[in-house]
């Protein structure tokens, strides 16, 4: 079984706003480096993304995978399940909580399990979950304050 790992980060826009970046799955190639493609492929009637299926190139991990989406009524909450094993993972789960800081920025709390399909020390697995997650929350961060300040 996989550990999780979770880390925060603080964003300069209100939590609607953090959403919006994190639910725009079809945008993620313009922003988020690791990601060559993003593929809603189907959507609650709210429209919202229910599942996307993402083409991912990390340096060290190459993948395409297709994630299940949940989110609470006021998307505070995203979060995801890897909807079936990949060439590279045999489980993702991860979750974005969103936190109104009351002072115009938002709390960006990021965790994350994955369980490689391939043989990978812990330490070795714990450091690269702690890259992508550094990774995904600067890019969030630098392409939600780039909209505000728009």
């Amino acid at each position: 079984m996989a550990d999780s790992s979770t880390q925060s980060i603080v964003v300069a826009g209100a939590p609607a706003d953090v959403a919006a970046i994190i639910c725009d799955f079809s945008h993620y190639p313009r922003w988020a480096k690791a990601v060559k493609r993003a593929e809603v492929l189907a959507e609650y009637e709210d429209g919202h993304a229910a599942q996307v299926r993402f083409a991912i190139d990390a340096g060290m991990l190459t993948d395409e995978y297709t994630l299940d989406y949940e989110y609470a009524e006021d998307l505070t909450r995203i979060e995801w399940t890897l909807a079936e094993p990949s060439s590279a993972q045999k489980r993702q789960d991860g979750s974005y909580d969103l936190v109104d800081n009351g002072d115009g920025t938002t709390t960006v709390t990021y965790t994350l399990r994955v369980e490689l399909s391939i043989a990978m020390l812990g330490m070795f697995q714990r450091k690269a979950e702690k890259m992508i997650m550094d990774t995904a929350l600067r890019e969030l961060k630098r392409q939600v304050e780039r909209g505000a300040a728009a």
